[in-house]
């Protein structure tokens, strides 16, 4: 049996010193504590309804996503049925989500791509999944982190854009560049619950507007960029 190869950051991550990795632990650890359920919050079953999920949350919050996806998946509940849907079906289904034209065309083609390319099955690597039509490496880091169980990377939405700044993890704008200075400084066993940790600490303490930081567990570590 061929040995299982341990997930590293890409070759081309910028070097992390060993004081930003200890306070990147820190935080993690932290964390960690503060929210043991912290999972994804986009419902699904399987990988093709997770990379549709996903799809759907661009510019949508999660909520809104999981109220649509139930009916969506009992039309379309696999990449199949969605490949031979029709725009005008799956825009009427997927409307109240938002940018619903753009969607519905990316949702009907990765669906006829994963059936022409990959047997109707969710591909399960970078390269693969990131030349689907509508999924961009951020998509593929979900897919590949909470459906196959594989650290290739760090999610980089909104929310970890901005606490990646505030916690000195990154001086980055860029999400590609945020994501290779946060995986410098984690554990790629880490990748993806982090993530998740630094989204549910963004929605519930440190928020856009005006961030609790008297409630905040990681205060003692945070030199707060950007907050007054």
């Amino acid at each position: 049996m061929a040995k299982k190869e341990k997930p590293k950051a890409a070759d081309n991550a910028p070097r992390a010193t060993e004081r930003q990795k200890k306070h990147a632990e820190s935080i993690y650890r932290k964390l960690r504590r503060r929210y043991p359920d912290a999972h994804c919050a986009l419902t699904h079953e399987n990988p093709f309804q997770l990379l549709a999920s996903t799809i759907l949350s661009a510019q949508c919050t999660d909520v809104r996503v999981n109220m649509v996806t139930p009916n969506l998946f009992k039309h379309f509940p696999d990449a199949r049925s969605m490949a031979g849907a029709s725009l005008s079906e799956l825009q009427r289904l997927i409307r109240s989500t938002g940018f619903f034209r753009n969607k519905s065309k990316s949702l009907k083609e990765s669906s006829r791509a994963i059936v022409q390319e990959h047997g109707g099955r969710v591909p399960d690597t970078m390269a693969a999944l990131t030349r689907l039509p509508g999924v961009a490496r951020k998509t593929a880091n979900v897919i590949l982190g909470n459906a196959f169980g594989k650290n290739e990377g760090v999610v980089v939405d909104t929310h970890i854009a901005r606490l990646s700044n505030r916690m000195g993890l990154s001086r980055q704008k860029d999400p590609k560049k945020i994501e290779r200075d946060m995986m410098a400084r984690f554990r790629p066993a880490s990748w993806t619950l982090l993530a998740h940790l630094l989204i549910f600490h963004g929605r519930q303490v440190c928020q856009a507007r005006k961030p609790r930081c008297e409630d905040c567990v990681v205060a003692d570590l945070c030199p707060k960029v950007g907050v007054k």
